[in-house]
Formats: structure tokens, C-alpha cells, sequence
């Protein structure tokens, strides 16, 4: 029997940020967990600090829940998870679910982990590649490495692509900065 191959780690997503073609969303919404150990919850979910993780306490699947106040687009999804550190607390198995609410989410996304470690990218995509629009998005823990029960998971991120909109070439924000130097300069 071969071994799967590990799950390759993605580019730390501030790199994407860089590139000046997403922006992070997730301070836009509202995140709730179907459970969590005290002090391991949405903050340390959502801190930027790799040390700290969420600490599901139940049993599975254990979920987070990601809920947009408006229809959002949405393109890429980001996990980090470390296999090194977190051993059987690690997700092997993971639903990634979209709808306008808890009672209509459909699955777009399953993936199988083999013991990652670094950031996970997960395009959240229609059939035509185009990123997704919704109000809700679940991340369900399926199974942990080991056969776990708990699990850890250190930080989630998630992405909207920058808008092309754009006034002779140059994006909005060019422009109105371009008009505020020339009313300064007068």
C-alpha cells in the first residue's frame, strides 16, 4: 500500500494581498464556531498569530460558520494547519459549504489532508471559474488525522477579488487620490 502524498502547503496568503488582486473579508463578517474549549475560539481563529488556533470541544463535524451581512463575493478561502504541532488534533477531511443561510448550504468543496502543514488555498469557484457570491460560507470538519476527535486549526482567512473598475485606465481609488494631491497642491 502507498503512503498519499502530503498535502503541499500554499503561498502565505499575505503574498496575495501584495499583489494587489484580493483583499481579506473576514473582519466583514460574522464567524461562529459549533463549539470551542475556552480561550481557543474565533479570536484566536482570527488573530494573524500561527501559535494560536481554535479548539473545537464536541463531537464532529465541527464547523465554522463565516456569515456576510450582504451577498459577498468570495474567491479563495485560506486554512492554516500544522500537522507538526497539532498531530491528531489536525483535520484530514474537510466540507466547505456555501448557501444564503444554515438551512439551504450546498457543498462546493471536499478535500482530504494528508498531514499539512502551512496554508491551504481553497478557490471557492462556480462551474465557469468565476469566484463565488453568497452569504454564508461553512467550513465542516469531517475527520481528524489518527482518528481525533478535537479539532485545532490555526487560522482561516478569507478573499474577494479586487474589483477592475476603472476610470481612463486607473482604479477608482487612483483617481480620487490623484484629486485630493491636486486640491492640496492648490
Amino acid at each position: 500500500m502507498t503512503t498519499p502524498n502530503k498535502t503541499p502547503p500554499g503561498a502565505d496568503p499575505k503574498q496575495l494581498e501584495r499583489t494587489g488582486t484580493v483583499r481579506e473579508i473576514g473582519s466583514q463578517a460574522v464567524w461562529s464556531l459549533s463549539s470551542c474549549k475556552p480561550g481557543f475560539g474565533v479570536d484566536q481563529l482570527r488573530d494573524d498569530n500561527l501559535e494560536t488556533y481554535w479548539q473545537s470541544d464536541g463531537s464532529q463535524p465541527h464547523l465554522v460558520n463565516i456569515q456576510f451581512r450582504r451577498k459577498t463575493t468570495v474567491k479563495t478561502l485560506c486554512i492554516y494547519a500544522d500537522y507538526k504541532s497539532d498531530e491528531s488534533y489536525t483535520p484530514s477531511k474537510i466540507s466547505v459549504r456555501v448557501g444564503n443561510n444554515f438551512h439551504n448550504l450546498q457543498e462546493i468543496r471536499q478535500l482530504e489532508l494528508v498531514e499539512p502543514s502551512g496554508w491551504i488555498h481553497v478557490p471557492l469557484t462556480d462551474t465557469h471559474k468565476k469566484p463565488i457570491r453568497t452569504f454564508m460560507i461553512q467550513i465542516a470538519v469531517l475527520a481528524n488525522h489518527q482518528n481525533g476527535r478535537d479539532t485545532h486549526m490555526r487560522q482561516i482567512k478569507v478573499y474577494t477579488p479586487v474589483e477592475e473598475s476603472s476610470i481612463g485606465g486607473k482604479s477608482w481609488e487612483s483617481v480620487v487620490f490623484s484629486v485630493s494631491q491636486l486640491s492640496a497642491s492648490q
